[in-house]
């Protein structure tokens, strides 16, 4: 791929991933700008944004260490786990330390990206709606996250009560004094049931299964840190996990102590739960405990033991949907509706599409992203340069499976289509860095 002279990118979207990816891009002299819907960047952590789903009392669940970028600290009086407040406010200082904004064009929807024989034509539109741009690139990275489109489940029978998703929970004000169930028991949905718990009527949780949950700190450090230290000991993979059982033992307990549902599956095979307090809130009884529903019946909720429940409102924290409305499926090679790329990123067979954040790690996402973003700029300068070590990328991306994107070790469900083990992802990442700055396949 020989680059011209004048070649231009388009990155979609202006949160976290964007934000990255825009300032790496023109750091390597790459020319780049950015669209995004909003009024303002931030994606996902604006929370008058429309499309944020975030609500008061969200605070980050992987600690500010494991989350902040490398080049630019989280400020030192920010607690472990800053409030979205906190975070938003990095990422405008973020912005303005590398000087973004200039390059990001806010309230503009992208609506089309096609592909044509020298890149790609973006038609978009303003807010207005008056008018609409068409642009050409040479290459466009998609950063428009995954946590706006809201997935309902598919409920049997009729809920004479208010019904809504997670993506509309706002604030605690919407449960004071009613009778309010949860379903799902991700981190958001055992966060809202920790409101329900104090501040409804009534609270519950309707969990499928069991899970195991884990502390945010460990002896007063925050467990991602501690857990990222662990596997650096040179120690096999068995007797890391069952030291990491030992200390969730040794801080939660296990969670059928508490009323939970024994979980049916080994320590990380799932994405972890973040949270003491349900555990906590369950074992007092102000939190009931529910297995899946088997149907709605006016205000009442019959679950699968028989049991039947009354209820004024359900708070449905069932995941989102992964959208690309402006892109064609088969240009993302979508397969059953998740693009198939190398690591979730790299087109195997496009070397001008990439998509930037659509990970979901165990840890902190943002230095993840960070490397995507770092290998997006290099492979483009590289091929640029016609250097060995983007044949080789060139090659390698072509594979359609990476142990570091493996769901092998991960329960076969929808919620972990982009499950990825932050260690291992960041070391492929990190490996593959090294090979593009030395020019070399092999280092």
């Amino acid at each position: 791929m020989n680059l011209p002279n004048d070649f231009k990118v388009l990155v979609i979207g202006a949160g976290p991933s964007g934000l990255v990816t825009l300032k790496t891009l023109r750091q390597f002299g790459i020319e780049a700008v950015c669209v995004d819907r909003g009024e303002r960047l931030g994606g996902n952590w604006d929370i008058d944004a429309p499309h944020s789903s975030v609500y008061q009392s969200t605070h980050l669940i992987s600690s500010k260490g494991m989350t902040q970028f490398a080049d630019f600290p989280m400020p030192e009086d920010y607690p472990q786990y800053p409030s979205h407040h906190q975070v938003l406010a990095y990422l405008n200082c973020y912005a303005d330390r590398f000087e973004l904004d200039q390059y990001i064009h806010k309230k503009n929807t992208v609506n089309r990206v096609a592909k044509a024989d020298d890149g790609w034509i973006v038609t978009t539109t303003p807010s207005d709606g008056l008018s609409e741009a068409v642009e050409r690139y040479h290459a466009v990275v998609v950063a428009n996250g995954h946590h706006a489109v809201p997935m309902m489940p598919n409920l049997a029978g009729n809920f004479a009560g208010e019904l809504i998703h997670a993506h509309d929970y706002k604030h605690h004000q919407q449960l004071e004094g009613k009778r309010v169930l949860v379903v799902g028991a991700g981190n958001s949905g055992c966060d809202i049931a920790v409101e329900a718990a104090i501040h409804a009527g009534a609270a519950g949780i309707s969990m499928r299964r069991g899970y195991h949950f884990f502390p945010k700190f460990i002896r007063g450090k925050p467990a991602d840190v501690v857990g990222d230290r662990l596997r650096r000991w040179p120690l096999p993979r068995s007797m890391k996990k069952l030291i990491t059982q030992l200390a969730v033992d040794w801080t939660i307990g296990r969670p059928q102590r508490y009323g939970l549902p024994r979980p049916d599956h080994q320590l990380f095979e799932t994405h972890p739960i973040i949270n003491s307090q349900l555990p906590y809130y369950a074992g007092h009884g102000k939190l009931a405990v529910y297995p899946d529903i088997r149907q709605l019946d006016a205000y009442d909720v019959i679950f699968v033991d028989g049991q039947r429940a009354t209820f004024d409102t359900i708070v449905c924290a069932t995941g989102y949907q992964l959208t690309f409305p402006f892109i064609a499926p088969e240009l993302l090679n979508m397969v059953d509706g998740v693009p198939k790329l190398y690591l979730h990123a790299f087109h195997p067979t496009d070397d001008t599409l990439f998509v930037a954040g659509m990970i979901q790690p165990n840890s902190g996402q943002w230095p993840l992203t960070d490397l995507q973003a770092q290998i997006i700029a290099r492979f483009l300068k590289a091929s640029q340069a016609g250097s060995p070590a983007a044949d080789a990328f060139r090659k390698r991306k072509q594979t359609p499976h990476s142990p570091a994107t493996s769901h092998d070790h991960y329960l076969p469900t929808v919620r972990h289509r982009l499950e990825v083990d932050y260690f291992d992802y960041r070391r492929t990442l990190e490996k593959i860095v090294r090979q593009l700055d030395t020019g070399s396949p092999e280092s």
